[in-house]
């Protein structure tokens, strides 16, 4: 019974801190851009269509561009 005294009021303690941290992250912009990363991953870095996808997924307006053959 004793030790009760002692896990009860660490665990919220830690229930705290991981409330705070994810707080912290939320609002420091951590998940702002959730689709960009996954577009980034599925393509080439020099592709032209890469940037657009990137542009598109950020809400930026594309610019109009020469369109290049794909990559075989």
């Amino acid at each position: 019974m004793p030790a009760l005294y002692v896990m009860i009021p660490a665990a919220l303690l830690i229930v705290a801190i991981a409330v705070y941290i994810f707080f912290w992250a939320v609002d420091s912009g951590q998940y702002d851009d959730l689709d960009g990363p996954a577009h980034s991953i599925l393509f080439d870095d020099q592709d032209p269509n890469h940037t657009a996808a990137v542009d598109e997924a950020s809400g930026q307006p594309t610019k109009p561009q020469d369109k290049a053959p794909p990559h075989a």
